[in-house]
């Protein structure tokens, strides 16, 4: 059976273990990625995200690569940039909620960022193998937010040896029973 027709962005898309070290992004490049996240959808328009990017020749990034872990300190530096994704949980100290869907929402703007990158030729990896306590205080998290991933962005290399592999529809599929 032939699967069903999907958007070439969504179906040609990967996440890379490799990054071309010689590519740079310039700042169109950079407002693109961030103006795809702007319009991701959000519960009642909150936009509970917010993103601190690094291209690797800046300023911060070597301290963004100084909390990866060994595994992603082994290929996420040769990314043209690093970006910190985080979600809005509550007002400033207060304790008081900010967006129950903030986790949620910034899944969804990342998942914009990732698809205007494929559109633009790049490629992204989304992880979260670096030390997360450490990260907050150096980057001095404003209270209420929170550090949830790093997505690394540039001209990825695919693995030729590494197979794709997708869980079938009818894997994906809940019928009430855990």
């Amino acid at each position: 059976m032939r699967p069903p027709e999907i958007l070439p962005a969504l179906r040609e898309r990967f996440s890379p273990m490799a990054f071309d070290r010689s590519h740079t992004l310039s700042d169109l490049d950079v407002e693109a990625l961030l103006e795809a996240a702007r319009w991701a959808p959000s519960a009642g328009n909150s936009q509970p995200w917010a993103f601190h990017l690094r291209r690797r020749y800046e300023a911060g990034h070597d301290l963004l690569v100084e909390h990866l872990a060994a595994s992603s300190r082994r290929w996420a530096p040769d990314a043209s940039a690093l970006v910190v994704n985080l979600a809005r949980h509550e007002v400033g100290d207060s304790g008081l909620q900010y967006s129950e869907f903030a986790e949620y929402d910034l899944g969804q703007a990342v998942a914009h960022m990732t698809i205007q990158a494929h559109a633009m030729g790049l490629a992204c990896r989304q992880f979260r193998a670096f030390g997360l306590e450490a990260l907050e205080a150096s980057l001095e998290v404003a209270p209420g937010w929170r550090v949830l991933t790093m997505t690394a962005i540039g001209l990825g290399e695919p693995d030729p040896s590494t197979e794709r592999t997708r869980r079938t529809i009818g894997e994906l599929r809940s019928e009430g029973t855990a």
